[in-house]
């Protein structure tokens, strides 16, 4: 079945969403933690092509593969300040809406280690990703070979 060329077909709204990428890589939070979120919150959507993407930029950017390789079990892993773990547990509770409302206890640990700006940041990030995602998933893009 052929692939939609949704980039064609809507290219205002695809330049608009992608500036909205943009725009939280270049918000009040550092880019690292933003790479973090985008990949996991890919990981829980089962994006191919977000994670493939996120993965090499957060490595192109500096983040130790070591830590990418533990994203999906941050929980577990004793690589992640303190920081990382409250952006990663909501990022995770904003992406599984679906399974109920985030707990308020999940929001106020979240909240805990940003400034009101960064974490209104950080919700703007989780629903740019979470957006993307479901383009990429609905429209089954695929990762290119990087070899």
């Amino acid at each position: 079945m052929p692939r939609e060329n949704y980039r064609a077909v809507a290219p205002e709204a695809t330049r608009k969403l992608g500036e909205l990428s943009t725009l939280m890589h270049n918000s009040s939070l550092e880019a690292g933690l933003v790479h973090l979120v985008y990949l996991r919150v890919s990981q829980l959507n089962g994006c191919a092509y977000c994670v493939d993407t996120h993965t090499a930029e957060a490595l192109e950017a500096g983040e130790k593969p070591q830590r990418l390789y533990n994203l999906t079990v941050w929980r577990e892993a004793p690589f992640f300040t303190p920081r990382e773990r409250a952006a990663l547990a909501w990022a995770e509770a904003m992406t599984r809406l679906p399974e109920g409302h985030p707990p308020a206890s999940v929001k106020e640990e979240a909240r805990a280690p940003f400034s009101e700006k960064e974490f209104v940041d950080l919700t703007f990030a989780i629903a740019a990703i979470n957006a993307l995602n479901r383009i990429g998933v609905g429209f089954e893009v695929q990762p290119r070979s990087r070899g």
